[in-house]
């Protein structure tokens, strides 16, 4: 797997956590498993992280170079999937072995959110290029809307298989009505992209309204310092708490305890979290983004807003709040289906998939004509 970033990266997150469950799951089925990615500081260049070898070398195109070096030392892999974060690896003209191209999501204007100016504009454009260049490439996703886009793009092959999660839906929805104060819940990386800073607005028209309600917002990321200034800007004082990274049982407490989920991300290959969070019987808020509307089904497992602004979340969730009937509906309905995105029925589909690439791949390279 060549991947930007790998489990120990302090900036891995959602892509990583996928990545990380796929591998170990082929290493269960008995299969050697390598994952290639950047460098970071602090970081050796290779080790190994319970039976799942780690090889770092370079940044962005410089990591391509050191990705084939270190490939080049190694016996020939029967399969190397190529992770596309904006940029790709070139491995279909160099890994002489099987490749498939694995995304979550074609970033677009996800650019404009890191960068501006010519950066951003070149940015949206070599990515399309290299969507392009791959056309012939086999791809892997797991939302509707990245192949859509793959495809518009001009993707011949695309095969879509659903996210999972490890975490186990509770066994039993346990009561919860809906009512003040009202706890919101946003978990995320603290990035430009996933807009967190809409999360805290929607949160303070709430308060405007005379909701009484409380924000708790889990994960970090560069843009930490920021949202809790403008979470003082905007004199949510102790109703809205900021908690870091906590553990796995923390997130889950919290998230069990909430009333909803908000998130207003900019595009999701999908959305983890909704699951997450459905499994402790809880729906979600999010905004009509590509992928979020695919992990949250609109008036079915939660609400999809009418458009992308703190307004419309906060007029989304302030319209539950007046519906027990319908929020009580919408929990089950989540809580049902995150069992159906549990890793125990996701990954031998994903495995078997991956296998069959390899099998194809060592099949092709058995009858390809033999120099001399």
């Amino acid at each position: 797997m060549l991947n930007w970033r790998d489990p120990k990266n302090p900036k891995a997150g959602g892509a990583e956590r996928v990545t990380e469950g796929y591998l170990r799951a082929l290493i269960a089925r008995g299969h050697e498993a390598a994952w290639f990615a950047y460098a970071f500081p602090g970081a050796p260049a290779e080790e190994e992280l319970d039976g799942l070898r780690v090889a770092r070398g370079g940044q962005k195109l410089g990591a391509v170079l050191a990705a084939w070096k270190w490939a080049r030392r190694q016996p020939r892999f029967d399969l190397v999937i190529d992770q596309h974060h904006g940029l790709p690896w070139y491995a279909p003209w160099w890994c002489g072995t099987a490749c498939v191209a694995y995304i979550h999501e074609v970033l677009g204007p996800i650019w404009r959110s890191f960068y501006r100016g010519f950066t951003a504009w070149f940015g949206e454009r070599q990515e399309r290029f290299h969507i392009r260049l791959y056309r012939n490439v086999q791809f892997w996703t797991a939302s509707n809307s990245t192949r859509r886009m793959l495809r518009e793009l001009g993707v011949r092959r695309v095969r879509l298989i659903p996210y999972g999660v490890d975490t186990e839906a509770i066994p039993e929805l346990d009561p919860k009505p809906i009512g003040e104060p009202l706890r919101l819940a946003v978990v995320s990386r603290l990035a430009p992209n996933k807009r967190i800073d809409h999360a805290l607005r929607a949160f303070r028209i709430l308060l405007d309204w005379g909701v009484e309600a409380e924000l708790t917002v889990v994960g970090a990321g560069d843009d930490e310092e920021k949202l809790r200034r403008l979470a003082g800007e905007l004199g949510l004082g102790s109703k809205a708490r900021f908690t870091g990274l906590v553990s796995e049982e923390e997130k889950n407490r919290i998230l069990r305890r909430a009333h909803l989920l908000l998130h207003t991300s900019l595009r999701e290959g999908w959305g983890l979290n909704v699951i997450e969070a459905n499994a402790m019987g809880t729906p979600a808020a999010v905004y009509p983004a590509p992928g979020l509307v695919e992990s949250t089904l609109h008036d079915r497992t939660g609400v999809v807003t009418e458009e992308e602004s703190p307004e419309a979340l906060a007029r989304a969730v302030e319209a539950l709040l007046r519906d027990e009937a319908r929020y009580q509906r919408y929990r089950r309905a989540a809580w049902e289906r995150a069992r159906e995105f549990h890793w125990s029925r996701v990954l031998p589909i994903a495995c078997e998939w991956l296998e069959a690439q390899a099998r194809a791949g060592r099949e092709a390279r058995r009858r390809a004509p033999q120099p001399g």
